[in-house]
């Protein structure tokens, strides 16, 4: 799609509480001026965001004022791209699963429809499109039937990935790059998803296709741009990393990608980390704007229509404060559709919380709602153990009445409970694994504690450990283990859970959360009991 013009962006200071992180060399609004590129430069103006999560209605607060909403954010990016006509939007992925009910509920229809009322150019897909299998995850980008739904027309706009191939055919499943040319300059888009994939999605959900190396595709596909004659060329990455608030480094998945691309990418949008980024690795500018809505990414290039490249480019992050905005009122009333025809079954009470009920995990690794949740699994299935893997966990419970909606929102997977027999031994094994990659996920428990001690070598961390009673767990004994299916097939890399044979599927997860909430005595609450122990405290 073509867009026509020239009109200067207007340099505004993000919202964002924490000081935003430039790419270097700093760009000022002189550089972007008319003045500072003349013709024959062009600007345009690149307005992304990631890992939405289907957010449609739910609000979030940062350094204590409400953020996010679908119908805010839309107001941030309808504002934004007024001020400069040659404006393209894009996302990273991640825009469906983990969703908000009003948008679950409905297949993640809503979400797309939000996304084609805004006019989006390109996306990408994340890890959680693949969350109920590729043909429902085509559906939603191409169209299709479903017995819940009906019929979907499908998105307005293309999706492309050159990281994801058919098993069989080793053909890519979507388009893996595009051109989009704006008054006639080429700017090229290539998609990747991170390669983990496989690893934290359940085994049906990518069942048929392979997930190849980020940096090889998005360089096999720069080739094949820059031989059509395209030399801006821009990533949407569903992978991402951290950056330290000091010196803006950006290290992780991203930062390594960066390095090994062609030095023709210019622009990198990141997500899957959740976090801020902002800055320059190997001369490409990477951005990532949080997640759920509560802030998007603006990133302003100067391309020189001569040689058909970008001169110079600036991001910016901007948290979408609900106080700054009117809410956009076509989204307002697509959401006000949507939530009541959830409603009969997002309001129901399910119970009353004495008090907020929080994943956020001490020092050892222990949250309060994970003991719920996994205390919950645990009598559902009858079982002498449970493990929970914390990236199940999706939002808090609030103190007061709790309805479905809210129990949704913290466990919007739909994972079925599997009930197993594991040795000591195995058990103790399983632990050990919560020791991979960049950083920890340790699991929330029911039934037994234990304690960890970092200063062991990884794969021999954990010591003490027991029954609740205090009797020991041995190496050679057999206990009965409910874990969901996402961990029972051995996600998050937790692959010892693959060993056991004798697997009993339950209910939903969700479901069993709900029905044990419902058993307690109201106010129900729970809390951190040091059932994890760090060693030395």
């Amino acid at each position: 799609m073509e867009k026509r013009g020239f009109r200067v962006q207007r340099w505004t200071k993000s919202l964002l509480a924490c000081a935003v992180l430039t790419c270097a060399p700093l760009l000022t609004a002189a550089d972007l001026s008319p003045a500072a590129h003349p013709q024959p430069f062009m600007n345009v103006q690149l307005l992304g965001i990631n890992d939405f999560h289907g957010q449609l209605d739910v609000t979030r607060n940062v350094n204590g004022k409400p953020v996010g909403r679908g119908d805010v954010l839309a107001a941030y990016l309808r504002e934004r791209e007024a001020q400069n006509p040659n404006t393209l939007l894009v996302h990273a992925g991640d825009m469906a699963g983990a969703s908000a009910p009003v948008s679950a509920l409905m297949q993640d229809e809503p979400t797309i429809e939000m996304l084609n009322k805004l006019k989006f150019d390109v996306g990408t897909v994340g890890n959680h499109e693949f969350d109920e299998g590729v043909n429902e995850m085509m559906r939603l980008i191409y169209g299709g039937y479903h017995e819940k739904t009906g019929y979907f027309e499908g998105a307005d706009f293309p999706y492309i990935c050159a990281n994801v191939v058919d098993e069989k055919t080793k053909r890519p499943i979507l388009p893996p790059s595009l051109i989009k040319r704006v008054n006639g300059i080429p700017i090229g888009f290539i998609g990747v998803v991170t390669k983990t994939t496989p690893t934290i999605v359940t085994p049906s959900g990518v069942k048929g296709v392979l997930f190849t190396d980020e940096a090889e595709a998005i360089n096999r596909e720069a080739a094949k741009l820059k031989k059509r004659g395209v030399h801006a060329i821009v990533v949407l990455a569903h992978e991402g990393g951290v950056q330290d608030a000091k010196t803006g480094q950006i290290t992780g998945p991203i930062a390594d990608i960066a390095n090994k691309v062609d030095d023709d990418v210019d622009v990198i949008f990141a997500g899957h980390s959740h976090s801020y980024l902002n800055g320059t690795v190997d001369g490409k500018l990477i951005v990532q704007a949080y997640s759920y809505g509560t802030a998007f990414s603006d990133v302003d290039i100067v391309i020189d229509k001569r040689t058909k490249d970008i001169v110079a480019k600036k991001g910016e992050i901007i948290t979408t404060n609900q106080a700054n905005v009117q809410p956009d009122p076509e989204i307002r009333d697509l959401i006000q559709y949507y939530e009541e025809k959830v409603a009969p079954i997002v309001n129901q009470k399910i119970g009353t919380a004495a008090q907020t009920l929080s994943n956020e995990e001490n020092t050892a690794g222990e949250s309060a709602l994970g003991n719920l949740i996994a205390d919950a699994q645990r009598w559902k299935m009858g079982t002498d153990f449970a493990l929970m893997n914390p990236g199940g966990i999706r939002a808090d419970i609030d103190a007061g009445d709790v309805t479905w909606g809210e129990l949704y929102n913290v466990q919007p997977f739909s994972n079925d409970l599997v009930k197993m027999t594991m040795t000591g031994d195995q058990l103790k094994r399983v632990l050990e694994q919560q020791w991979q990659g960049d950083r920890a996920k340790i699991l929330q428990i029911s039934g037994f504690t234990y304690t960890w001690d970092p200063s062991r070598p990884v794969g021999d961390r954990i010591t003490n450990l027991k029954k609740a009673d205090g009797t020991p767990i041995t190496p050679d004994g057999r206990y009965t283990v409910t874990a969901n299916s996402f961990l029972a097939g051995g996600g998050d890399g937790f692959t010892v859970f693959q060993e056991p044979t004798d697997k009993v599927v339950g209910p939903v997860d969700l479901d069993a959360l709900i029905e044990y909430i419902k058993q307690l005595p109201q106010p129900f609450s729970a809390q951190i009991e040091g059932r994890i122990q760090l060693a030395g405290q």
